[in-house]
């Protein structure tokens, strides 16, 4: 696909999208104000009218049920002095917290003049009960309060809070079916514009994405076309053509990579030189053919032997090879150098030239540790290289290994010839 095909393609997905975008945005601002306006109706009516309702009879509670049941109590002294004061005070302040609370919510122009004129017959008859609660304080005998008198206050505050509280209930009932049928109409406007939006998108990307499709479809062939060049380029580019393993390229990546995984866990790292012995005199009385087919050989030997993800095994050049193990001990690394050792020569490639055997082997030069942030990436290879020179000056077909990088103390182990 060209340049202009894909600014085409991105042009039909913007396009669509935009159509999405705007819709929804479309229905979220609609949703938003029918929804803000039904919040206000359900505020009037839950907080405009049950929540005054309950406080209003809370107030007609403690009148009728503390205070003049407090008085009488007192009349036929049935409970102590400082129970009566104690239960007139807190009775008063009741019913003030509570219309306090009643006047704090939304009131209406019209509501506004009866409301004061409420207040202040609470206020008139909370004067009458605090009166009674000073009287006693200065020692008169409550048996001489007329009860006459007190019926008729709470009488008339109960006629006016009662007055008060129908008008509560009315505007209740009123404010709710205001609220169904401000509900009902909003839902139905909100489905049927959804229901357009739906439609009309439904459409445009019908269309879009039918186009969209054919693109699509010849992108992904390209796609797959380029990946599968990518992948053999990749492969080309970290492999050696001749024995398939990794080369010198992929080994500075590797190397490098795992070097410093092995430092920041502090994990074993060895690295092995591999060189066959006497390869030159191989090529020289076989001809090239048979000593690629012999690299070929050994390369399998290599990948038959390291299995773990954490092995790699590289052509490094010629007939040198490179191979490094993580997270393994010098144990396992001695008995991995041996087993290359032995599994070469168990090729029986014969090898006239050579001066050792007369089948083709191979030397190992290994250096294995313990990473830490002092090692040395340089000092690995070469001490390698040092065990794979001490390993062909001892006589080759043998590994020589060092665990130390920095003074090299060589464990030299020897493969005997079969």
């Amino acid at each position: 696909m060209n340049f202009i095909d894909t600014l085409k393609l991105r042009s039909k997905l913007f396009f669509i999208f935009s159509i999405l975008f705007i819709s929804l945005l479309l229905i979220g601002i609609m949703g938003t104000i029918n929804i803000n306006s039904m919040k206000k109706r359900f505020d009037a009516l839950y907080f405009g009218s049950f929540v005054p309702v309950n406080e209003l009879n809370t107030i007609l509670q403690t009148y009728h049920g503390n205070l003049v049941n407090t008085i009488y109590k007192a009349k036929d002294m049935k409970i102590s002095l400082d129970q009566i004061r104690s239960e007139i005070k807190l009775s008063v302040e009741t019913i003030d917290n509570e219309w306090k609370n009643y006047e704090s919510h939304f009131k209406r122009d019209e509501e506004i003049v009866y409301v004061d004129y409420v207040a202040s017959e609470i206020q008139n008859t909370n004067n009458f009960f605090l009166s009674i609660y000073k009287a006693l304080d200065n020692g008169q005998d409550i048996r001489n309060l007329s009860l006459e008198q007190l019926e008729r206050k709470v009488t008339y505050i109960n006629n006016v809070i009662k007055k008060l509280l129908t008008y509560e209930i009315d505007m209740a009932k009123h404010e709710r079916k205001n609220f169904l049928l401000i509900y009902d109409s909003s839902l139905y406007k909100i489905g049927t514009f959804l229901l357009i939006i739906i439609f009309g998108v439904m459409v445009v990307s019908f269309y879009v994405l039918k186009s969209i499709q054919s693109d699509q479809s010849a992108l992904e062939a390209a796609t797959k076309k380029l990946k599968l060049a990518n992948k053999r380029l990749e492969n080309a580019s970290y492999t050696d053509s001749l024995t398939s393993l990794h080369n010198r390229r992929y080994f500075n990546m590797v190397y490098e990579r795992e070097i410093k995984r092995a430092k920041r866990d502090c994990r074993y790292i060895t690295f092995m030189m591999l060189d066959i012995d006497y390869f030159k005199q191989f090529n020289d009385t076989y001809g090239h053919i048979r000593g690629d087919a012999a690299l070929k050989s050994v390369a399998n030997v290599f990948k038959g032997l390291l299995k773990r993800p954490g092995d790699f095994a590289f052509r490094l050049g010629g007939e040198e090879f490179g191979i490094l193990l993580t997270d393994t001990s010098e144990i396992n690394s001695t008995t991995i150098a041996a087993n290359i050792c032995s599994a070469v020569r168990e090729l029986k490639i014969e090898h006239k030239g050579s001066k050792i055997d007369k089948f083709l082997t191979i030397s190992i030069g290994v250096s294995c540790c313990i990473a830490d942030s002092a090692l040395d990436e340089e000092v690995l290879i070469s001490k390698a290289d040092e065990m794979l020179y001490s390993a062909k000056e001892s006589g080759r077909n043998r590994y020589n290994i060092t665990t130390h990088v920095s003074v090299a103390t060589t464990h030299k182990l020897e493969v005997e010839s079969a």
